[in-house]
């Protein structure tokens, strides 16, 4: 299975006004390993950007004055998601900022060439219900580590929720990749291999005598604290056992 994980840092928070996006990050992972061919671009956004989203980002229209424009590379970007499952911290706003720069250039939407959405969010929601599951919260919970994250990052926020994700749905620990694209790992999740119990003969221990003693002493304490109502008795050797 080939999945996404996808963000976008933008000029402001409503695509619906106007607001462009002017980072992408995509990471990819085929059978919960993450491959290596990521995908990272900047977008001169051909507009101002809000202040307090530049704080947040820290992207100013200096830095992507130069950058390509969407029109540029929507056909790298369609190319390289399609058909993958897309899965996103809050999708609602990705594919309503992706939708909305589609639109302008006269594309098919994001749900037309995607093989399918997952919001992880939604899913926080469901198993963290009442609290906090901003991406921050979630990395602090499941033990991710995101002490690089000063600013928004489309790239880096993705490898975030990469690691959020396998954790939600408890795939495996940890993402490792070496040199090689590789995490180390034979195939995707991890199987174990039936065994056939019935091939072991289980030893049978018997009580030694001290055991047998020590353990008649017990009865014979139950038996005096409960006044004589001890419901179970055993028997001496060759006797039958006392009727409940």
């Amino acid at each position: 299975m080939r999945q996404i994980f996808f963000d976008t840092e933008t000029t402001g928070l409503r695509a619906e006004a106007g607001d462009r996006i002017i980072e992408i990050g995509c990471v990819e992972m085929v059978n919960r390993q993450l491959t290596g061919n990521n995908l990272h671009l900047y977008l001169n956004p051909e507009r101002d950007i809000d202040e307090e989203a530049v704080r947040i980002h820290g992207l100013t229209v200096e830095f992507l004055a130069d950058k390509p424009k969407f029109a540029q590379v929507v056909d790298q970007l369609v190319d390289f998601l399609t058909g993958a499952e897309l899965v996103i911290h809050n999708a609602a706003f990705d594919i309503g900022f992706m939708n909305a720069e589609l639109k302008r250039l006269g594309r098919p939407l994001v749900t037309d060439f995607v093989g399918g959405v997952r919001d992880t969010l939604l899913m926080a929601r469901d198993m963290f219900p009442g609290k906090a599951n901003s991406l921050d919260a979630l990395c602090k919970r499941l033990e991710v580590d995101n002490s690089n994250r000063t600013f928004h990052g489309a790239l880096l926020d993705s490898e975030l929720l990469a690691e959020v994700y396998i954790r939600l749905t408890r795939g495996q620990d940890a993402l490792l990749m070496d040199d090689h694209g590789s995490s180390g790992q034979e195939g995707g999740d991890t199987r174990v291999a039936a065994i056939d119990f019935s091939r072991f003969t289980l030893p049978v221990l018997a009580a030694t005598p001290d055991e047998l003693a020590a353990h008649e002493q017990v009865l014979a304490d139950l038996d005096k604290a409960s006044g004589g109502k001890r419901v179970w008795q055993t028997a001496a050797p060759g006797e039958a056992a006392p009727a409940a």
